[in-house]
């Protein structure tokens, strides 16, 4: 039977989101833009990124490949922790969603990605890391262009973190399968199933792609939830809490979940970039004008990382290392 936390009732339909702000790198204002979106919403969509297709592509159909495998093949790779496969259980705290994945580290000598490696075909190894070079060197520019915008020096005071050799970076593919494939879908009458329920996402940033799939649902500043139009060829930035730290609030970390499609199943893939886990997060004194205090204590990557172990998807894990809390 399914967790009823896995179904939304579509009582209170969502929006479909048609003013996605959209930024082409190759604009001279694309710095500009970048800031206005982070402000407004934290989420944005990325054109012209020079990332080619093939790479894309090619990482989709090997992971489909992974899926599509037998279910006993696929458990052999070692269970999330945090890298692996697993299904259905999202973290250590009772979320539920309706969608398998894999969490891959960025570093192809981890012992773990080592283990997935192995099980899988040489081309699969091959796919991921040309695929991890690419949407690396686009979220560096993204967060270069930030800090432009933002007045911000040095230009790498945001991408450093995510390029150094200690960085806690992950790949997450995830996939979520189409309402058809669930025995129980014909008795949810007008409800459909979260693929992946509502959160922030705690690193400096992530970069998604998706298939051509409907799903990807962002929350808009007065509560309602809207639907994001698929773009297949396209990338979406999400700002991160640690991102909204260190731009003392001036950036919103956006809160997003994802519904089950009922014609297509789901494949996302999202690079996170975070920063090694020793490192000192907070405000940075730039960004705190005169007549402003920092809003949030200094913390370590560990310690928010820690925090998000602890706590659910829905969580508002920030509040806990804000200076000044809210009621």
């Amino acid at each position: 039977m399914l967790n009823e936390s896995c179904l939304v009732k579509t009582c209170k339909p969502s929006i479909m989101f048609t003013r996605v702000p959209e930024v082409d790198l190759s604009d001279p204002e694309a710095k500009s833009l970048i800031i206005k979106a982070s402000k407004e919403c934290g989420f944005f969509k990325v054109v012209q990124h020079g990332v080619a297709f093939e790479l894309i592509t090619n990482l989709e159909n090997e992971v489909l490949r992974f899926f599509h495998q037998p279910q006993p093949q696929k458990d052999k790779v070692v269970p999330p922790d945090p890298c692996g496969y697993g299904s259905r259980k999202i973290g250590a705290n009772g979320d539920e969603g309706w969608l398998e994945y894999l969490l891959i580290n960025t570093n192809p000598d981890d012992p773990k990605s080592l283990h997935l490696f192995q099980q899988n075909p040489a081309n699969f190894r091959s796919a991921v890391e040309d695929y991890i070079g690419a949407v690396k060197n686009l979220c560096s520019d993204v967060l270069e262009l930030m800090a432009d915008g933002l007045g911000v020096e040095p230009r790498n005071v945001f991408s450093r973190l995510t390029m150094d050799e200690r960085s806690d970076c992950l790949l997450r593919v995830n996939r979520y399968p189409v309402c058809a494939e669930l025995d129980e879908f014909e008795a949810l009458s007008e409800q459909y199933l979260i693929g992946f329920g509502e959160h922030t996402d705690p690193q400096i940033i992530s970069v998604l792609r998706s298939n051509n799939s409907h799903g990807l649902q962002i929350c808009l500043r007065d509560g309602t939830w809207a639907s994001i139009p698929p773009d297949q060829t396209s990338f979406f930035v999400i700002v991160g809490d640690l991102l909204q730290v260190m731009t003392n609030g001036r950036f919103k970390s956006v809160k997003h979940r994802v519904l089950t499609d009922s014609t297509i199943s789901r494949i996302s893939i999202i690079y996170f970039g975070g920063p090694p886990l020793n490192e000192n997060i907070a405000p940075l004194p730039s960004l705190v004008l005169k007549e402003e205090e920092s809003l949030y204590k200094e913390l370590t990557w560990q310690e928010y990382k820690t925090a998000t172990f602890k706590s659910r998807l829905s969580d508002n894990r920030l509040r806990l290392f804000e200076k000044f809390p809210s009621e």
